[in-house]
């Protein structure tokens, strides 16, 4: 049997790359206002180059409205699969992932909190917000791991995902509480816990692609580290892996890019989980060909969803969230079932 290659490809790259372009044009000609393919090019190439754009073609739909949509609904979807993938290596669970685990819920608070409580910083757009959700996230996912780890040593798969959902609840109930005392920050909170890219910027769309590329490059150089944790923490530490070291930059980065992912975009769930699962059912469990699929799988899923929200119930708009956890929920269900009957 030919064995796969060891890392990804020129040519994969070329392909995902390709993939990814076509998806990404079809989001931003289809939805409400279909708008032919030519007119969508002309518009994006003219605006690069500053070019005068020919009248009657939706400049603003495209440029101001669809497009930076569209990047930051890739870049959410990309940060999201990569931290899933990551966390599920990490910790050898197929169902680890930043909904399932807490930690976006976690986020979700600590956005909620600094909304309602005004918490900015001068100069950054959603500063306050985004260093409030990183930070809740990270506390979140250690919270939920210490709390497993009392009630069983062996972080079985059944005992963190107990642990998760009821530290969801938990931190539900407190978005909740805030909610109620929000008074005209309702809307806002409300934004954020049901996931939505309506109104995004190209502000956003930078700020997703710096976090994606500071902290998705540092958990793309822990992939070989990640691959010996399969084989149990104490085979990866006696084959020279630093477990330690690798356990905090992982768990930083996969804290930081769904804080991120959060203050931008809202409660996205489940994309961390289903992506990553799907696409090592084709690369196989290597995270070196993983990690850099799951990214370019995510950015389309999550394009597409997008996609489904803005147009299924015509002319209103289903919040993103609603979408992926529809589908998120029937993966999860088949996941947990199918790892019973394996163990």
């Amino acid at each position: 049997m030919k064995e796969r290659p060891e890392g990804f490809r020129l040519y994969e790259y070329g392909i995902f790359s390709a993939l990814l372009l076509l998806a990404m044009l079809f989001c931003v000609c289809a939805g409400s206002v279909g708008i032919p393919l030519k007119d969508t090019l002309r518009v994006i190439i003219n605006s690069i180059f500053n070019l005068p754009i020919p009248e009657g073609i939706s400049q603003s739909i495209i440029i101001s409205v669809r497009l930076p949509r569209v990047l930051c609904a890739a870049l959410i979807g990309a940060a999201l699969s990569l931290g899933g993938g990551a966390m599920q290596g990490l910790l050898r669970n197929p169902l680890a992932d930043g909904s399932t685990l807490g930690v976006t819920s976690g986020a979700s608070l600590g956005a909620a909190i600094a909304i309602a409580f005004g918490i900015s910083i001068p100069g950054i757009p959603f500063g306050g917000t985004m260093i409030m959700a990183m930070m809740f996230a990270f506390l979140s996912l250690m919270v939920v791991l210490s709390i497993a780890y009392r009630l069983d040593f062996s972080l079985s798969t059944n005992t963190i995902i107990l642990t998760g959902v009821i530290f969801t609840m938990f931190t539900n109930s407190i978005i909740s509480f805030i909610v109620t005392f929000a008074g005209q920050k309702v809307k806002p909170i409300m934004f954020w816990t049901m996931g939505s890219l309506s109104g995004s910027s190209y502000v956003n769309a930078l700020t997703l692609l710096c976090a994606l590329a500071v902290f998705g490059t540092v958990i793309m150089l822990c992939s070989r580290e990640l691959n010996a944790f399969a084989i149990g923490e104490e085979n990866a530490r006696h084959v020279g892996v630093n477990v330690r070291k690798v356990k905090l930059f992982v768990l930083i980065s996969v804290s930081a890019l769904i804080g991120v992912c959060v203050s931008i975009g809202g409660t996205i769930g489940f994309v961390g989980l289903v992506i990553p699962h799907m696409t090592r059912m084709v690369t196989g469990p290597n995270h070196k060909r993983l990690l850099p699929a799951s990214m370019f799988s995510g950015a389309v899923f999550l394009m597409l969803t997008d996609l489904i929200g803005r147009v299924i119930i015509n002319p209103l708009q289903l919040p993103i969230g609603v979408v992926t956890s529809f589908i998120g929920s029937i993966v999860f269900i088949y996941i947990f079932f199918k790892t019973r009957k394996v163990s």
